[in-house]
């Protein structure tokens, strides 16, 4: 057997990277989709005056903050390995949350939500460059998969912790526990390698732990590779996938409890709704994994975005309970499972040492959308009064999305995930 394909690219074997890759996921989802659970408790603060407006600033100023660290951290973990950046951006994120747990303040916690999002934007594309290289690759798009659903089952916690402590509990104590990611350091540290192998590019052994990357003459300038030819077309739609993707992403993680509170609903049976999304997000990414891993990766992707529009369409009108959760979790599948795809396609069409920039640019560049999301959904709640208008906001970026994916070129197969720079299969 070829020792490049039965060897991980990352000298890391799969298991042990996609348990940490979840891990670190989890808790960014947890830290991502608090906002949206303490949402209608921090619309009824008694001295902050946190209107409508203010929740989506508060969401877009935490997606503000990630396209600095995506871009960032992915470039870095392209130059010099993906374990220091890594344990930077865990310790910069625990930090970020505890801050948010003291912040006695609206100003001091809007603050706070920024540098977060630096944390959690600089997380994701290292994560899934890392896993995506130690990836088996007969099992590429599930084992990126598995990873993925991180942030859904970190939705899901911070969704049964909120029902579980709120009212009751003030709001500061849910976002101490986000403070959680610093005992992951260590763990990074021994199993995250200090360089990336490129089998592709030369036969050069790995360097000792802290050495620097050799520069490839071919990596001079990342970012001018993917806007040459070669992949300008595909850089360019996965942006605009990106964003869309996020608009509904970072809209639904800070509003669908704030939604269905306006829908009629309490507390408590608005935060079950928004457990229930991110258990669809789990099941959808898993099972769109193994779709993916049969070469239907891009038909997956543009049905789940549509999945999307027609999940929100349903929670719009009024409908028994049990079809309103079962839309609520096709919500979640089209929500986070479907950005999650866009992921994997974005690393099946890259090579290795292209790899992070791509998925680092991809989300930077689409978290735009991640900034708009939330401020566009005020924006429409402040304009039409009707519960039903923020709900109908998704199904534009929703159809967008799938249009932008449609137009996309197959991904590489699983199979050739392994050879970092094969062609992009027509």
């Amino acid at each position: 057997m070829n020792s490049t394909s039965a060897t991980p690219r990352t000298g890391t074997r799969p298991g042990p990277a996609v348990a940490l890759g979840l891990a670190i996921l989890c808790i960014e989802g947890y830290d991502l989709f608090l906002l949206g659970v303490v949402g209608p408790t921090l619309l009824n603060h008694p001295d902050w005056d946190v209107n409508k407006s203010t929740l989506g600033l508060l969401g877009s100023l935490t997606a503000l903050g990630m396209p600095l660290g995506s871009i960032a951290a992915g470039w870095l973990g392209d130059l010099y390995g993906r374990r220091i950046p890594m344990v930077v951006s865990l310790a910069w994120l625990s930090l970020s949350m505890f801050l948010s747990s003291v912040a006695g303040d609206l100003t001091l916690f809007a603050a706070t939500r920024f540098l977060t999002g630096v944390g959690v934007g600089a997380l994701i594309p290292l994560v899934t460059a890392f896993v995506s290289e130690a990836a088996t690759p007969s099992r590429h798009s599930l084992q990126v998969g598995v990873t993925q659903t991180g942030m859904a089952f970190g939705g899901i916690i911070s969704g049964i912790v909120g029902r579980t402590l709120l009212p009751e509990w003030d709001f500061h104590t849910l976002f101490l526990f986000g403070a959680v990611p610093l005992i992951l350091v260590p763990v990074v540290w021994r199993v995250v390698p200090a360089v990336v192998r490129d089998h592709a590019a030369t036969d050069v052994p790995t360097a000792e732990p802290g050495a620097r990357v050799p520069a490839r003459s071919a990596s001079a300038n990342r970012l001018s590779q993917l806007l040459s030819p070669q992949y300008r077309r595909s850089t360019l739609l996965f942006w605009a996938a990106t964003f869309a993707g996020l608009v509904i992403v970072y809209g639904a993680g800070t509003w669908l409890p704030t939604l269905m509170v306006n829908s009629g609903y309490d507390l408590s049976s608005s935060l079950e709704f928004a457990i229930v999304f991110n258990i669809g997000a789990v099941v959808g990414t898993l099972g769109a994994g193994l779709i993916a891993d049969r070469g239907l990766l891009k038909a997956a992707t543009v049905v789940s975005f549509a999945l999307a529009a027609v999940a929100m369409v349903t929670l719009s009108s009024p409908q028994p309970r049990p079809v309103l959760l079962l839309a609520s979790a096709v919500a979640g599948f089209g929500a986070l499972g479907t950005q999650a795809l866009v992921n994997i396609f974005v690393a099946h069409s890259h090579p290795a040492h292209l790899r992070g920039t791509a998925l680092g640019f991809s989300l930077g560049v689409g978290r735009v959308g991640a900034i708009v999301g939330p401020s566009y959904l005020a924006a429409v709640a402040a304009l039409i009064s009707s519960p039903r208008a923020g709900f109908y906001a998704f199904v534009v970026p929703a159809l967008l999305g799938a249009v932008l994916i449609g137009l996309l070129r197959p991904a590489r197969s699983a199979a050739t995930i392994a050879q970092p720079d094969a062609p992009l299969a027509r």
